[in-house]
This record gives C-alpha cells, structure tokens and sequence, in this order.
C-alpha cells in the first residue's frame, strides 16, 4: 500500500501544480496590459538611474546630497520642457504647410489629371468635387464607430501614459528599498551575484537609452544636412521630426519621410521625389547599419542579436514590441550569462 499512497501524492502533487501553472498564465495573460504598464515603467526608472544617482551626488565632498526626489522632478521637468519646445517649433510650421498644400491641391489635381490623359491612363477630365463625391465611403454609423474607436485609442494613450510617469517616479523614488526587500528571498551566497546582475542590468538598459539618443542626433543631423541643401522649407522642423520619429522603430522613420515628402510637395513634385528618395536610402542605412552598430558599441548586443530581437518584438507586440526588444535582449543576454557562469562554476567543483 506504501507504494500506491507515494504515487497519489505524487500524482496529486503534478496535478495541483500543473493547475496552479496555468491559472497563474492565465492570470498573468488577463493582466498583460497592466503588466506592459509595469514592465515599461521599470525599463524607463533603470535608465534614468544612473542620471538620478548622478544629480543626487553632492560636487563636491561636505556639501549636502540633492533629495532623490527632488533630482526625478528635475529630470522631469527637462524632459516636459524639451518635449513642449520641439512641439512650439514642430506645430506652426507644419500647420502653414497644410494651408499652403490644401490651397495649392486643386492645382496639382488637374496637373496630375493631365499627365494621366496624355498618356491615355484616363478618359477625360473630373472636378475635384466629383472625385470626393464618386469616391467610397462607408455609412454613417461606421465613421461615427472608427470616431469613437480611435477616441477611446487616444485617452486610453494618455491615461497609459501618466500611469507609466507616475509609476517611473516611485519606481525611482523606492528602487533602493524594493531592492533590497526582495533579496531576502535569495540564498546568502547568490546575493552578491544578484546584485551585480542587478547593476549590469541597470547599466545596459542606461546605455540602450542613450543610444537611443545618439541615434535620434545622428538622423537629425543627416535629415537637417540633406533637407538643407536640397533647400526644403523648415528643414529644421522636418529633423526635429526625424530626430524623435527615430525612437519609435520601423514607424518612426516612415513619419518623418512622410513629413518631408508632404512639405517637398508644396514646392514641386520633383523636389519631392528627391526628398523621398533621400529618406529611403537614410532608412536602410538606419536600420541596417547604424542601429545594430550603435546599439552593439552601447549596449554590447551583437547586430544579429538586436535585428533578430527587433523582428521578433515587432511580430509579437508591433510597434511597442519593436521598441522595447532591445532593452529586453539585453536584460536576456545578463541573465544568460550569469547563468552560463553559474553552470560553469558548478562544473568546475565536480571536477
């Protein structure tokens, strides 16, 4: 019977611990978008860490540390001020150029509609006002339902986004003390490699982060060359656009191309064309070249390492995947190591 009783227990064991398993999946996956919150806050508090550490330190010796929470606010306050100026540099131009395309639109609809006569692409002429009437559209329930849609899209994007600021700050706020509440959890003698784990996370998601800065520089600075001696107007605010569009991987750069193009266009459809072509190229050396290099110099992720990240974060979770696919190979990569080296040290005591 002592045989039969063991394996009960052990088959009630596997049966209760395989359903704990995938409640706790399940659970998890019903809370993935509170989670991504979580996730993006904590990838955002471990790169400003080092920069906080830094405000924090008193110049010089005898002098009185910054108060930690008073060196985030600084940190955020910069951060609000620089996006606020960007936005009064990017918006007025970008507006007048609107104008001046919509009056210029009929012009260009009739040229365009020679064009295609000429080569026998169309039968005859049509008003602008008979295209927008000819053209599809759906009913009006359907327009009011994408309305609201996108609507929704739009508070849900900025209620996520002062959740993620204020979570960031605690984050920062608390870091030293979570810290240390959840190492009581781990053996005496892997403290120290967890904690040095811990600040080779931290510095590789610093680095991803000024990385990230580095590139927007680099594609500003090339989109405000090339823009300016093709002598597109607001050259400068198209690269302002470019700089932060770089941010947001695959998307980022098509905005900023389309920015240019929009504005090209209002001068000719040649300049355009050019404005197109210049921003095609800059991207394939953007996404083939300068991010896997940049990101490998900074972060110390091989360039296959990051491409293969960036295609398997952008298939699984889209834009947002694709931009936190790099940070995440990189807490991956100090994981692994450590515990290659656990395993290597294991095999050296058996030898």
């Amino acid at each position: 019977m002592a045989p039969d009783r063991e394996f009960t227990r052990r088959m009630l064991q596997t049966v209760t611990t395989v359903v704990g398993a995938v409640l706790l999946v399940a659970l998890l996956w019903a809370a993935r978008d509170a989670l991504m919150l979580v996730y993006v806050s904590a990838l955002i508090a471990m790169g400003m860490s080092p920069l906080v550490k830094l405000i924090e330190r008193p110049p010089k010796a005898g002098a009185r540390r910054v108060p930690r929470w008073l060196a985030i606010l600084a940190i955020y306050l910069v951060v609000v001020s620089g996006f606020v100026f960007v936005g009064l540099l990017v918006i007025p131009p970008l507006v007048s150029q609107a104008a001046s395309l919509w009056a210029k639109l009929p012009d260009e609809f009739n040229r365009l509609q020679h064009f295609l006569i000429e080569h026998g692409l169309m039968a005859h002429e049509v008003t602008l006002e008979q295209a927008v009437q000819n053209a599809p559209s759906g009913s009006s329930s359907n327009a009011v339902g994408t309305v609201l849609v996108a609507l929704s899209n739009v508070i849900g994007g900025i209620f996520g986004l002062i959740t993620i600021l204020i979570l960031t700050f605690y984050l920062l706020l608390e870091a030293g003390s979570m810290f240390e509440y959840l190492v009581r959890f781990v053996p005496l003698g892997r403290r120290g490699d967890v904690a040095l784990a811990a600040r080779q996370g931290v510095s590789k998601v610093s680095a991803w982060l000024r990385a990230q800065f580095i590139l927007a520089g680099v594609m500003g600075t090339f989109a405000a060359v090339g823009l300016g001696l093709m002598n597109v107007p607001y050259f400068y605010v198209i690269a302002l656009i470019a700089a932060v569009g770089e941010t947001i991987p695959v998307v980022g750069p098509i905005i900023g191309g389309l920015a240019a193009v929009a504005v090209a266009i209002t001068v000719s459809p040649k300049l355009a064309l050019m404005v197109g072509l210049y921003f095609l190229v800059l991207h394939q050396l953007e996404a083939n070249i300068l991010v896997p290099k940049i990101m490998e110099r900074s972060v110390g992720v091989s360039p296959v390492a990051v491409m293969i990240a960036l295609l398997i974060g952008g298939s699984l979770m889209g834009i947002v995947g694709a931009i936190l696919a790099v940070p995440t190979a990189a807490l991956l990569s100090v994981i692994i190591e450590e515990l290659a080296a656990e395993h290597d040290a294991r095999l050296h005591r058996i030898k």
